[in-house]
């Protein structure tokens, strides 16, 4: 299927594969949007077919160009700022951008400031852009790598449902104390907040289920380094699922980690991302920071 962006919209070229499909089963089936953004376009009256209005319920024909105002001009999630994020992919649709340790992913407050969030949105404004950029997913402040942003409220939508339906793959890197002694493994603990202590969480029975894969990568100095894949999002997923088996990160000194880093040596290192409007699958790899490479320097890293 053929794609462009032109001004505000999203053009598609129906091929034979979506022949006899309506306006209304693209926007219900095949891409499941909010039925509020879509009631809003139908009010509206911008969803265009060749150019022109027409009924939602006509099937479409090969060659058909459909017109979808995607890219309206809305507000940014967060003020821009100066400098520009370091992005590793970009489309029309969304970008990944590489965390730095240290940098929250988006702002708390509305006064706060000097987020990924904010270098991402500077960086879509220095591209001619005014959209609603959003973290579709985020990062603990001391953990590095890979962040997800939507550029437009459709994409937002459509990638949220991915992540909530864990077709969206994120794989990270952890430094632990300790030798793993079993090669791979899944802790499936839930997670809740730990009611003594307001910055942490704690495997509870009462909590939010989790569930973490895990694969021993390499071992050195009495420390091993893991490959982490998540099914579930909880906060502090990873950290409180690895101390629980009595291996935290090294330098996580919230959930028992030593101290010889400033922050967890956890790392977003790859993000997939399926087929969206037409775009190809993509795999993003975020590099390894040096504070990892230093510890585990003979170990190849894909």
């Amino acid at each position: 299927m053929n794609t462009i962006r032109q001004g505000p919209y999203f053009i598609i070229q129906i091929d034979s594969d979506w022949e006899d499909l309506t306006i209304e089963a693209l926007f219900k089936e095949k891409w499941p949007l909010p039925k509020k953004m879509v009631h809003m376009w139908r009010m509206e009256k911008v969803v265009l077919l060749n150019n022109e209005q027409v009924s939602w319920h006509q099937p479409l024909n090969k060659g058909d160009r459909v017109s979808i105002p995607f890219f309206k001009p809305g507000r940014f999630g967060a003020d821009p700022e100066y400098p520009h994020a370091s992005v590793l992919y970009e489309n029309d649709h969304f970008l990944v951008a590489n965390k730095p340790a240290g940098m929250k992913t988006h702002p708390n407050q509305p006064d706060e400031g000097s987020t990924l969030l904010n270098h991402v949105c500077y960086h879509v404004l220095m591209s001619g852009d005014t959209l609603p950029v959003r973290h579709v997913h985020r990062l603990d402040e001391g953990t590095t790598g890979a962040v997800l942003f939507a550029k437009h409220e459709a994409a937002y939508a459509f990638l949220s449902r991915l992540l909530e339906r864990k077709d969206i793959f994120r794989t990270y890197y952890a430094v632990v104390d300790g030798i793993v002694e079993r090669k791979s493994g899944t802790i499936t603990k839930a997670i809740g907040k730990d009611r003594h202590h307001p910055s942490r969480q704690r495997v509870s029975p009462s909590g939010q289920s989790a569930v973490t894969h895990y694969k021993r990568l390499a071992v050195h100095n009495g420390k091993s380094l893991l490959e982490c894949r998540l099914e579930t999002g909880r906060t502090h997923q990873i950290r409180v699922h690895l101390s629980s088996i009595g291996h935290p990160i090294t330098g996580d000194s919230l959930y028992g980690g030593t101290p010889v880093s400033p922050n967890p040596l956890l790392h977003a290192a790859k993000l997939t991302i399926p087929e969206l409007f037409g775009n190809e699958s993509v795999t993003v790899c975020a590099p390894v920071p040096s504070a990892i490479k230093k510890l585990f320097h003979s170990t190849k890293f894909e």
